[in-house]
C-alpha cells in the first residue's frame, strides 16, 4: 500500500506541478474552483478543452474535469499528511522519477536521430532464417477467397462458375461484379487469421479448422444468402510462420536490436570521453 502512494506521488507531482500546486491566490487571473489553499484558474480549464469542442459537450467537459481536479488534489493532501514521516524517502523517489525521464527523453531522441530504419530484403531473410523457432504461429492462419451474394441474385450460376475459373479473364470479370456482392474477398495469395474469416462468414463456425482441406471449393446457402468459398492454403498453430506474414515483426525485432545496440555505443563513448576528459574517474 505505501509503494503505491508513493507512486501515486510521484506521478501527481509530476502532472500537477506549477499552476495547479500554487497556494498563492493569483488575482489577476479568473478562479473557478479551490480545493484548501489551491485554486484551479479559468485559463488552466481552457487550455485542456479541445480546440473544436462543441458548446453541447462543454458543460459536461468542464464538470468532469472540475471534479478529477479536485479529487486529486484532495488525495495529494490526504497522501502528504500520511506520508509526512516518509518525506525523504518520497523525495529521493521523486528526484530519481526525474532522472530517469530526462535519461529516458535523451535516449529517445539518440534514437529518433541515428538510428538506422532502412531494412533489407536480405537481412529480413537471413532474421527469419536464423530465428525460425522463436517466429512459430500462436493461431491459425489461411488463404482463401469469397463472395456472400443474396441466393436469389439472377445470374447465379454465372458467378458460381467465374468464380470457380482460374481464367485470368472470368478472375478478372468476377472481381468487377463486386459491387453486386455483399461481402467479397479476391486476394486469396495473403495470409490471413482464420478468426477473423470467421467473424466475417459465420457461416464458418459449424465447421472446423481441421477440416478444411487446401486448394477446397465449398458452397454454403442460408435462409438469405449464397456463400462461394475457395480455400487455397492453411497452416495451423505452433507451426513455423510463413515468411510474408512476419515480416513486419520481423522488422520491429530488427529495429529494437538496432536500438539497443545504438543505446549501448552510446553509454560507452559517454563513460570512454569522461575517461579522457577527466569527468570520471575511479578512486582506489
Amino acid at each position: 500500500m505505501f509503494k503505491k502512494l508513493i507512486l501515486f506521488l510521484i506521478i501527481g507531482i509530476s502532472l500537477y506541478s506549477c499552476t495547479f500546486f500554487s497556494s498563492n491566490k493569483n488575482e489577476d487571473k479568473k478562479v473557478i474552483a479551490k480545493v484548501n489553499d489551491t485554486y484551479l484558474y479559468l485559463e488552466d480549464l481552457e487550455s485542456t478543452l479541445p480546440k473544436n469542442y462543441k458548446k453541447m459537450d462543454s458543460a459536461l467537459l468542464v464538470s468532469n474535469y472540475i471534479n478529477n481536479w479536485a479529487k486529486q488534489q484532495l488525495l495529494l493532501a490526504k497522501a502528504q499528511i500520511n506520508l509526512n514521516d516518509n518525506q525523504a524517502e518520497i523525495d529521493k523517489l521523486v528526484s530519481k522519477y526525474r532522472q530517469d525521464l530526462l535519461i529516458n527523453k535523451y535516449r529517445e531522441a539518440v534514437v529518433y536521430q541515428n538510428l538506422d530504419t532502412v531494412i533489407s530484403k536480405t537481412e529480413i531473410d537471413s532474421f527469419y532464417i536464423t530465428n525460425k523457432d522463436i517466429l512459430k504461429l500462436n493461431e491459425e492462419l489461411i488463404k482463401l477467397k469469397f463472395i456472400q451474394v443474396n441466393k436469389d441474385i439472377n445470374d447465379k450460376e454465372k458467378i458460381i462458375s467465374l468464380f470457380k475459373s482460374n481464367n485470368k479473364e472470368d478472375v478478372k470479370q468476377i472481381i468487377s461484379k463486386e459491387l453486386e456482392f455483399k461481402t467479397c474477398y479476391f486476394n486469396d495469395s495473403v495470409w490471413i487469421k482464420y478468426k477473423d474469416v470467421l467473424n466475417i462468414l459465420p457461416i464458418l463456425n459449424d465447421s472446423n479448422f481441421e477440416s478444411i482441406k487446401k486448394n477446397s471449393f465449398l458452397q454454403k446457402e442460408d435462409s438469405l444468402n449464397l456463400y462461394l468459398i475457395y480455400f487455397n492454403d492453411k497452416i495451423g498453430r505452433n507451426s513455423i510462420s510463413p515468411k510474408g506474414y512476419v515480416v513486419p515483426t520481423i522488422k520491429q525485432m530488427i529495429l529494437h536490436a538496432r536500438k539497443l545496440e545504438l543505446l549501448k555505443k552510446l553509454e560507452q563513448t559517454l563513460l570512454n570521453d569522461a575517461n579522457k576528459n577527466g569527468q570520471y574517474e575511479i578512486y582506489k
